[in-house]
């Protein structure tokens, strides 16, 4: 008999509302992080004459302060408990996101001009003091943004493992992560057209705004399972089953759990793998999020204000959502092999490293169509938002609850220093490129640039998969003493 029907009643299933919850979190969170991908190029750019270089340095600090951030921000959330460390990374984050509004106030007022025409038509010595002082302020707005969003996915990767057995969790993750894509499919359908019809500040305060909605839901909304009035006995039961395996530590209340140091965290080869693979993994999507408009409009000279340039950016969004059935790959394994749950999702993983192999094609069958480039990226991001939902689960598979967020900080933190690596320097190529005309497998300028970065990309998530099964070869829990 289950336990599902050793209890009276029906089964609540109020933990996928608190995963839907989670999902639209995280929806918010990339149509945030998206306004500045896709108005930089047509709207910003020929404001305050910036080029790729400029926009390199933002998505790189960007990346850099996430990372730290986010090392500190896994530890605030398990300090603060999960409801309002939510609340706080939200609220932050929302503010930032309005924050951006300001900057071409903040340049004018500086240089003495008087409107983003005056900007525009600015020559000489006046050029130099705009792009430089524009992105400075856009540098402190992302700061903010930064600060914020870090706390996303600590905050929600520990609600997973309070609502949601082993066994589901990273289906459960594949859900809300899922609200990355759907934040980057709705983005080309919505920011070009805000911007378009109301500005570019415009774009960043509607979009910032819905973070303080969010926040109005979440209050009434979550609560810890066992003190939940929405969560049955059959339901906690079914989320706490993990307790009743044969050897298993019994389920107790956060509080009163045995802590782990922060340093401590680092004593670990669990936290290095997960680490490690974090850092490989997570600059190529943030590089697909923040170039993919510019490529476009370099390579194709396509706008993403334009229809064709928003179904393009649409379409690859929506061939990522395939990744929602990315979380559910180890289950079945595990169900067919018997494997635990560890070892299920390592050769999840593999099989998902071998996908973005496929952007390797991307620059060659841009000749054909840009169509062909998309799918190819598309391809690309959607495993790695598979192999996403299957390495944050990791992290609940061998850590205590108590050390969920700080060790999910810690790997976010090595993403994004991945990822401020990749921008960068992805930044400079752009611009060297194009002002030496350099070669490279039979493409010149920007273009044989962005091929050299797609190559990255291809073979990151394999060499990420190598070093993580080197140093966490099977599946070894840490049990605190």
């Amino acid at each position: 008999m289950s336990l599902n029907q050793n209890a009276v009643g029906k089964m609540t299933n109020y933990r996928w509302t608190i995963c839907a919850m989670l999902f639209f979190a995280t929806t918010v969170n990339y149509l945030d992080r998206q306004v500045l991908s896709l108005t930089w190029d047509e709207f910003i750019k020929p404001e305050f004459h910036w080029d790729e270089s400029h926009y390199g340095i933002i998505t790189s600090v960007f990346s850099i302060v996430y990372a730290v951030c986010m090392l500190f921000a896994g530890r605030f959330v398990d300090w603060m408990g999960t409801k309002k460390g939510f609340l706080w990374a939200i609220g932050v984050w929302s503010a930032g996101a309005c924050l951006h509004a300001l900057c071409g106030i903040v340049t004018e007022h500086f240089v003495g001009l008087h409107s983003a025409a005056e900007l525009m038509g600015a020559t000489g010595d006046v050029v130099v003091t705009i792009a430089t002082v524009s992105m400075y302020c856009f540098l402190a707005a992302r700061c903010v943004l930064a600060l914020g969003e870090a706390g996303n996915f600590p905050a929600a990767i520990k609600v997973t493992a309070e609502y949601f057995p082993k066994k589901d969790r990273a289906y459960a993750t594949s859900i809300f992560n899922a609200g990355a894509s759907i934040g980057a499919l709705v983005a080309p359908l919505s920011i070009p057209l805000l911007a378009k019809a109301w500005g570019w500040e415009m774009a960043f305060i509607v979009i910032g705004a819905l973070g303080f909605i969010w926040m109005g839901f979440w209050v009434f909304m979550y609560s810890k399972p066992s003190e939940s009035k929405h969560v049955n006995k059959a339901e906690l039961d079914y989320i706490e089953q993990d307790s009743y395996e044969e050897g298993a530590a019994p389920i107790v209340a956060e509080k009163d759990e045995k802590k782990m140091k922060f340093w401590q965290c680092f004593s670990y080869k669990q936290t290095w793998a997960f680490a490690f693979g974090k850092f490989m993994t997570d600059g190529v999507w943030w590089f697909f999020l923040f170039w993919t408009p510019s490529y476009l409009n370099t390579q194709f000279g396509i706008k993403t204000s334009e229809g064709l340039g928003m179904a393009l950016i649409f379409t690859l969004y929506a061939i990522t959502m395939l990744s929602i059935y990315g979380g559910k790959l180890p289950t079945i394994i595990m169900k067919k092999t018997g494997l635990n749950p560890y070892a299920a999702r390592m050769r999840a993983m593999l099989i998902f490293a071998f996908f973005p192999l496929v952007v390797l094609l991307a620059q060659p069958l841009g000749t054909i169509s840009p169509w062909l480039p998309v799918i190819m990226i598309g391809i690309g991001g959607a495993a790695h938002q598979s192999w996403s939902a299957n390495i944050f689960s990791t992290v609940s598979d061998m850590f205590p609850r108590a050390a969920i967020a700080s060790i999910t900080g810690i790997g976010g933190m090595a993403g994004g220093v991945g990822s401020m690596l990749l921008q960068f320097i992805a930044g400079e190529l752009f611009v060297y490129a194009g002002e030496t005309n350099m070669t490279f497998m039979g493409f010149e300028g920007k273009p044989a640039g962005y091929f050299i970065i797609f190559c990255v990309c291809a073979v990151a998530y394999l060499l990420g998969w190598v070093v993580m099964k080197a140093l966490v070869p099977k599946y070894k829990p840490i049990v605190l003493e």
